[in-house]
């Protein structure tokens, strides 16, 4: 478990207990305190414009978007060192949003935890829990949880209160979550009678044990490197180092040693050691003689110094050397945590074991499918014992009958003896044929008993071939059901193909109905056609006497223009001017009124409209061409 999982645990809890209504939206001011006071406590820059850019406000709300997840993971876990904050003030931090929603409790009860003691008790459960959301945890780690604490107490732990709690089916397949374990510990059944200051004395050593990574903590006596003198000093064991303080409080560090796989540790004394690291195994720790009046004395050396210590008794030297070179392994395998890899090591001694369960449920279910089997069989055995007692039967019927008929003929042929007997005397010649009779009749029996046995053979037969029609008819059932199943089929499909003749034929008549309303339209359209033909052949003749018209009255325009191009030349020198009675009175120069020019204006508008007209009349007449066209391949527009 990395760090991010380990602060992804604590700001679960936080988000989630801004979130009131429990839909999975936090609103945008809340997100940004809560992004602010995590930038704070874990020594990164705070960047609000980011947050705004992250969640642009749409129709469905502020975070509907995108999520806070991913700003999260980029603008505030990316950033995070490890090493340069302290992860407990973030835990505090994010207790603190959750403890004033969650953890509410009677403060006058007696067996109420303290805040303090109630905070650890919460990291020590995401710590232990399972790394999926919601967070919870499986009732073996809450039993380790609870052992360890009752060892710390030097109590011996009793779960037959806690079984009831932990049989129950919610708690098997889900597990505790936090608030529930809380409220298990504030009732009183594991601390009933014990002093609160010695709980919680427990609950702060499995804390430093298990979250802070406490290996071993106590007084040690330690030789100084320069005076040579020795002091009692509080060490601390980590798994990447041992740290001494002055006192218990461990607010003054006087040095701090850092393992490694160069370190190692020597005792001095009478007595042989056995290391306790899997990577050295069966190495013999060496033996120093005692020294300065010191025992239990033991020397932990690294590649620039060399470190004397001392302890209590044999027991604590024991114990602490057996905790650095755990810590030493720790750090030669790569390990940061000694109960990460330890809860690791239980996690996956639970999955074995529930693979192991679920194999054996597996392994149970198979047998009852045998036994199922076998039941099956034994049902079938009898029923093919009782089919074989009715063969049986018939075969002893048959074998009677066979008997008797045997015994008539050889009745029959005493009968046939005794009268031959009777007649030999008197028929010597007859004695021959008799003879060839008997012999024939010793034939026959010999042919009957050959006939016995072809009887007993088809009876066995007949037994094997009863036996395959109880398989055969088996089939047959199995066959029968399939066919009522094929027959209800079809008979569906027979319902559809119905059905959808039904709805063919109406649309075949609604379709015969549309065809002969577009039948009279097409008549309709072709009456119009022939209306539009005659009106085009009448409009023809209009143009053409239109177009003579025009033409007239283009070859009057021509004469009056060269008549007034003559009459409006100018006069030259030495001319004569006409005299004014004959010449004024037979021409005047026409002005702006004169009729020939309106006449003129008129004809070229005339001839304008007559050109204009024709366009008209030759679009028309392209019109009913087309018209005219697709009526003939029947596509004509009906107005």
């Amino acid at each position: 478990m990395d760090l991010r999982s380990e602060l992804l645990k604590s700001i679960w809890y936080g988000f989630t207990a801004l979130d009131l209504e429990k839909s999975g939206k936090v609103s945008k001011s809340q997100l940004k305190v809560l992004s602010h006071n995590l930038c704070t406590v874990l020594c990164i820059p705070h960047d609000p414009v980011a947050l705004e850019d992250h969640f642009r406000d749409d129709d469905d709300g502020p975070v509907s978007s995108q999520g806070y997840m991913p700003y999260l993971n980029k603008y505030i876990l990316d950033k995070v060192i490890e090493g340069s904050f302290t992860k407990e003030n973030v835990d505090e931090l994010c207790w603190t949003l959750t403890a004033k929603k969650n953890y509410q409790t009677d403060k006058t009860s007696s067996t109420v935890l303290p805040e303090r003691d109630a905070f650890r008790l919460w990291c020590l459960f995401n710590f232990l829990s399972e790394d999926k959301y919601p967070l919870v945890m499986v009732p073996d780690e809450v039993e380790y949880l609870l052992k360890k604490i009752c060892m710390s107490m030097s109590i011996e732990f009793n779960c037959v209160e806690l079984e009831d709690f932990f049989s129950q089916d919610s708690v098997q397949q889900t597990g505790i979550t936090v608030w529930v374990f809380l409220e298990m510990m504030n009732s009183g059944k594991l601390t009933r009678g014990i002093d609160k200051s010695i709980t919680s004395m427990a609950i702060e050593e499995v804390y430093r044990e298990i979250v802070g990574d406490v290996l071993k903590e106590g007084y040690l006596w330690k030789k100084g490197q320069l005076r040579r003198n020795w002091k009692e000093r509080w060490f601390t064991l980590r798994p990447s180092s041992l740290s001494y303080y002055t006192g218990e409080d461990r607010k003054d560090c006087q040095g701090n040693i850092v393992l490694d796989g160069n370190c190692c540790v020597e005792v001095v004394g009478d007595e042989i050691v056995f290391g306790p690291s899997e990577w050295i195994k069966n190495a013999l720790f060496p033996v120093l003689p005692d020294r300065d009046g010191k025992r239990c004395m033991f020397c932990l050396k690294t590649l620039s110094k060399t470190y004397e210590m001392s302890a209590s008794d044999t027991k604590q030297r024991q114990e602490w050397t057996t905790a650095i070179q755990t810590a030493i392994r720790l750090h030669v395998e790569g390990k940061t945590s000694l109960h990460k890899d330890l809860k690791l090591k239980r996690r996956e001694q639970r999955e074995q074991r529930d693979k192991r369960c679920h194999a054996k449920e597996e392994e149970l279910q198979r047998l009852r499918a045998l036994q199922e089997e076998r039941e099956r069989g034994l049902v079938e055995l009898d029923l093919l014992k009782e089919a074989q007692k009715q063969a049986q039967a018939l075969l002893e019927q048959d074998e009677q009958r066979r008997r008797q008929q045997h015994e008539q003929m050889q009745r029959a042929l005493e009968v046939q003896l005794k009268e031959a007997e009777e007649a030999r005397v008197s028929m010597q010649a007859e004695m021959v044929l008799k003879e060839e009779e008997a012999e024939r009749q010793r034939k026959r029996i010999q042919e009957l008993e050959e006939m016995q046995k072809r009887l007993e053979e088809a009876l066995q037969l007949e037994i094997k071939a009863r036996r395959d029609e109880e398989v055969f008819r088996y089939a047959q059932a199995g066959l029968l059901a399939e066919e009522e199943e094929k027959m209800k089929a079809l008979m569906c499909l027979q319902e559809e193909q119905e059905e959808y003749i039904l709805k063919t034929q109406r649309e075949k008549q609604e379709l015969r109905q549309e065809m002969e309303v577009k039948s009279r339209s097409l008549d309709e359209a072709q009456r119009q056609l022939e209306e539009v033909r005659a009106n085009r052949h009448k409009v023809d003749q209009d143009v053409v006497a239109a177009q003579r018209k025009l033409r007239q009255a283009s070859t009057n325009v021509k004469h009056w223009n060269v008549q007034m191009n003559r009459l409006m030349r100018p006069i030259g020198p030495g001319e004569k001017r006409p005299s004014l009675g004959s010449s004024f009175a037979s021409f005047q120069i026409p002005t702006q009124r004169d009729p020939g020019l309106r006449i003129r204006r008129k004809s070229g508008s005339e001839d304008q409209d007559e050109e204009s007209k024709e366009n008209v009349d030759n679009s028309a007449g392209c019109d009913l061409e087309k018209r005219h066209s697709h009526a003939s391949n029947g596509d004509m527009d009906i107005p």
